[in-house]
Formats: structure tokens, sequence, C-alpha cells
């Protein structure tokens, strides 16, 4: 377990299972994730069966510190570890947690997991360019847009562009320096 301010991380167990199952069903998280599929509770709890057979991947709960309540779940996947990198995906289950910096803090989580625990130098993920608070979330959070693969999503009529976005372990060092100041001058 990794614990934040507001929020912790730890590993996903059977119990996650119905928040998981209900945040696939969510409109607005759908579209900011480009997913066109609607999942049943069955395809969700054998996915997350194989995920915890795949060595390449770790799955976590997003936790409220203060009543151990799950809001979300994130993957760090695709684990090369003769590249030192990593991919990168989060979901908070319900948009009355959008907008409150649990996103942000269980991204900061994350990413301490994936240098600190993992010894990875590269954390990278893809957003769609209709995600504005999506981009601004993982903005704050320290990782850098590299590039954009235009127009490469159509739903709902539109075109998003996807955005690849990433952290080195040398910006994650930098930002901890920041963030370590920010405190002491408060």
């Amino acid at each position: 377990m990794i614990k934040g301010s507001y929020v912790y991380i730890r590993p996903i167990c059977d119990s996650d299972m119905e928040s998981i199952f209900k945040g696939c069903q969510e409109d607005e998280g759908l579209y900011m994730t480009g997913t066109r599929n609607v999942f049943t509770m069955e395809e969700v709890v054998n996915a997350y069966k194989s995920f915890s057979q795949d060595e390449t991947r770790h799955d976590l709960a997003i936790c409220l510190l203060e009543n151990g309540q799950i809001i979300g779940d994130l993957s760090i996947q695709e684990i090369d570890e003769h590249n030192k990198k990593a991919m990168f995906r989060i979901a908070l289950h319900s948009k009355d947690n959008y907008g409150k910096g649990y996103g942000t803090e269980a991204t900061r989580l994350a990413q301490k997991f994936t240098f600190e625990e993992l010894n990875l130098n590269r954390l990278e993920l893809q957003v769609f360019s209709h995600n504005i608070r999506g981009i601004k979330s993982y903005e704050k959070a320290g990782f850098q847009k590299e590039g954009i693969l235009r127009q490469s999503l159509y739903l709902k009529n539109t075109y998003s562009d996807e955005i690849i976005m990433s952290m080195l372990y040398e910006d994650y060092v930098a930002n901890l320096r920041f963030y370590e100041e920010g405190e002491k001058n408060k």
C-alpha cells in the first residue's frame, strides 16, 4: 500500500470487482477513454483474473484514505524490464469523484511505485484530446506531452487526437524536489 494525503493505492482484490464493473458502465468515463464496449460483470472478473497472471502489469485499486472505499483503479502495464519502461492507465469509477484531485494524487502514487519500487526509467500514457480534465491532471502530476497521433479516434461523430505523454525518472526526481520545497515554504 502506498499512501497519499487523500487516497492510497493497493493491489486489486476480488471485492473490488463491483466498483470496477460500475466504472465500466459510466458513460463519461467510457467516452474519455475512447471505449466502445460495455462489459458484463463476468467479463470484468475474467479480465482481472487474467491480469493477475500477467507478470508485465500491476493493477491497483485507488481507495479513499478516510474510509478505505475504492473509488478507482489504475494499471502499470506492458512493463518492459529490458528498456526500463511501462504504460499507465487510470480510471475513477464515478463522476462524483472527478475534479477533487484524487486522480492526480493516485497518478503521483503510481509514479512513486513505478520509479521507486519497480525501478523503471519511463512511464508513458495515451490520452484523447477531448479529455481536457485528464490532460490537465497528467500535466499537474508531471507528465509531458511528446507527440500527437492526429485524428486517431472517431467517436460521437467527431475525430479526436491521441496525445502521447510520458514521465522519466529524472522528471520524477525533479518533481519530488519541487513538492518538498513547496511543503517547506508553507
